[in-house]
């Protein structure tokens, strides 16, 4: 064999090697990502105290504060006070269902407010969370004095059956406290048939210094 065509034979295999790896990564990536977000749903009690059973997949939460929901770490009320932006692996052609919920009030010891609707968005394309119908306004993480660690549990559920009539569902804005106390998003996924939960994730938060000016929003509207 010449000496050009053992160079490139080598080079092909070592081409070859380097995609199957590549491929491989990527796999185990997602196997990771897939366990990540199963284990922290476990171990953080979202299940069985908010869904029956994890999703596959880890919604990717980033706040415009720089942090990132991470399978249950800390954030504060300050870090996480503006809406954040959402990804998941959406079918463009599908409509989701979002909700995010604190089942932890007024404190996790005494839930008798289980859960806290803190957003709630319907008929989303894909994963266009601007272009959804917002029921329920987002708002930031609100935990009382020395209540604390609060979990903050986000879930994406897919719309088998396209869009949902969501007329008779509750509209409330980000400065009203209304239909958010004792929401019970399982009414709601029974309610307008939703499909699987596709994706999900969660942070803990505790009282900071901006929870009094969320309070005070939330007392200033009636709707």
């Amino acid at each position: 064999m010449s000496r050009r065509k053992l160079i490139s034979t080598t080079l092909a295999c070592l081409l070859v090697q380097f995609v199957c790896y590549c491929c491989c990564a990527g796999v185990e990536e997602v196997k990771s990502e897939m366990v990540d977000v199963q284990k922290a749903f476990t171990e953080h009690e979202v299940v069985p105290d908010v869904v029956d059973a994890a999703p596959k997949e880890l919604l990717k939460v980033s706040y415009p504060s720089g942090v990132s929901a991470n399978g249950g770490d800390e954030l504060t009320p300050t870090q996480v006070k503006d809406q954040p932006t959402l990804e998941w692996s959406a079918d463009p052609s599908a409509y989701y269902t979002l909700f995010m919920v604190d089942p932890d009030a007024p404190g996790r010891t005494d839930p008798k407010f289980r859960s806290v609707c803190h957003w709630f968005v319907g008929n989303i394309p894909g994963d266009k969370i601007g272009e959804g119908d917002h029921r329920i306004a987002f708002i930031g993480s609100g935990p009382p004095q020395g209540s604390g660690l609060h979990r903050y549990v986000f879930l994406v559920y897919r719309q088998e059956g396209g869009k949902v009539d969501l007329s008779d569902a509750p509209r409330t804005s980000n400065r009203s406290r209304n239909n958010r106390l004792n929401f019970q998003h399982k009414d709601y996924v029974k309610k307008y048939n939703l499909g699987p939960l596709v994706a999900g994730n969660l942070y803990q938060a505790q009282f900071d210094d901006y929870v009094p000016t969320l309070h005070a929003q939330l007392s200033s509207g009636t709707e």
